[in-house]
């Protein structure tokens, strides 16, 4: 068997799907107080961002800066966390996140302990929005790999 077999991002889209294109895609993911935490995934089992060619790692920037781009300019958070982790799922995925400086974590990464309770009011706002984001996402990603 290999890594791949047990990849939950091979197995599943590891979120709600938001777009595929034939080489990466953008799901939202499920993450408890993070509502606008967002990944784009290499569609390919790869687990390092250099196991990639040069375009590719281009293509996958600007994937990550499209997202990024769009949470900014409709949520207008304090922050955009990026991360490439991978240490529990070695399958390339950028997280992309919308931090406040009312959420649970910050600022602290959101894998940290939480620094003060919830504002599930605040969270609410944005999950509201979520529907608007998704399909901003959508259009932007669309025109951008056109």
């Amino acid at each position: 068997m290999t890594l791949q077999d047990h990849c939950p991002l091979c197995a599943a889209d590891g979120g709600v799907p938001i777009w595929h294109g034939d080489k990466l895609r953008v799901i939202r993911a499920a993450e408890a107080g993070f509502p606008a935490f967002y990944r784009v995934v290499w569609n390919r089992h790869v687990a390092e961002f250099s196991d990639l060619s040069a375009a590719d790692r281009s293509l996958c920037m600007e994937a990550v800066t499209v997202v990024e781009r769009v949470l900014r300019e409709r949520l207008s958070p304090t922050k955009i966390n990026l991360a490439a982790l991978g240490n529990m799922v070695a399958h390339l995925h950028w997280h992309v996140i919308a931090r406040y400086d009312w959420d649970s974590h910050f600022p602290a990464a959101v894998w940290a302990p939480a620094q003060r309770p919830r504002d599930e009011a605040r969270e609410a706002e944005i999950v509201h929005q979520l529907p608007e984001i998704d399909a901003a996402l959508q259009q932007a990603l669309g025109r951008w790999a056109a």
